[in-house]
């Protein structure tokens, strides 16, 4: 354990070891605030709720959490630190637990300083504060999503770029796989069934029931199983990498 916590304050440490995490928090919160109230022209909806920002926000972090993911492997294995911490006396898994939970702990951060736009809806009338919650808890989830994904391309490839690329391609077929248009599509040349069955495998339908208020077991089991098993898929990866 003492192994873990050692890989996990090391990685957290190094995101305000430079400004590139500042750099990464002010790109985020400007481009939240201008697609909630620019964008979604928050003011003329004329509705004290954060329904704006929820909105807008899952297309925001397909770019910015690989962003944040593709240098937590790909960095190591170019510069050879990989073989270095390998030597150290910890577990495969208990390293990826490490840096995979800084990194999600990073982005809790980034979110949590949106709290100027509660103060917002909380100062222009009387918001549902269940909704602003279950919507934050899903975003963090949905981070985490995004995250264990960036996480496993991150350990494919030593390139910083192409983890990215993937990343941001495979985050953004979860996300379109609910959208009604991409559905729609698919309806036209694939039985309802598997249409179906595509559309409760994207992230954005079950982020979308947390924003209702309603914390239903299957959302929430949604989330646990895409990230238990992407950051699986990394140990294994890495796993194979050592031994080879």
């Amino acid at each position: 354990m003492s192994s873990f916590w050692a890989v996990f304050k090391r990685e957290l440490k190094s995101y305000f070891a430079t400004p590139l995490a500042y750099v990464f928090l002010v790109i985020f919160l400007v481009a939240a605030g201008y697609s909630t109230f620019i964008r979604q022209k928050f003011f003329a909806m004329r509705q004290a709720d954060l329904r704006a920002f929820f909105v807008e926000l899952p297309a925001l972090l397909v770019f910015m959490v690989p962003a944040t993911a593709m240098r937590l492997w790909a960095e190591e294995r170019k510069v050879g630190s990989v073989e270095l911490l390998f030597t150290l006396p910890i577990t495969i898994t208990q390293a990826v637990l490490g840096k995979f939970l800084a990194a999600w702990l990073f982005l809790g951060i980034a979110l949590l300083l949106t709290f100027p736009m509660v103060a917002t809806v909380m100062y222009l009338g009387n918001p549902d504060m269940g909704l602003i919650v279950t919507g934050y808890l899903g975003a963090f989830l949905m981070a985490g999503g995004f995250l264990s994904i960036g996480c496993f391309f991150s350990a494919l490839s030593k390139n910083q770029v192409i983890a990215f690329v993937l990343s941001v391609l495979a985050c953004g077929i979860l996300l379109l796989a609910g959208m009604p248009s991409a559905l729609n599509s698919l309806a036209s040349f694939l039985p309802m069934g598997l249409v179906t069955a595509i559309e409760h495998t994207s992230l954005q339908l079950h982020f979308e029931s947390m924003q209702k208020g309603v914390l239903q077991f299957g959302d929430i089991a949604y989330f646990v199983i895409l990230i238990a098993g992407w950051v699986a898929a990394c140990a294994i990866l890495l796993d194979e990498r050592k031994a080879s």
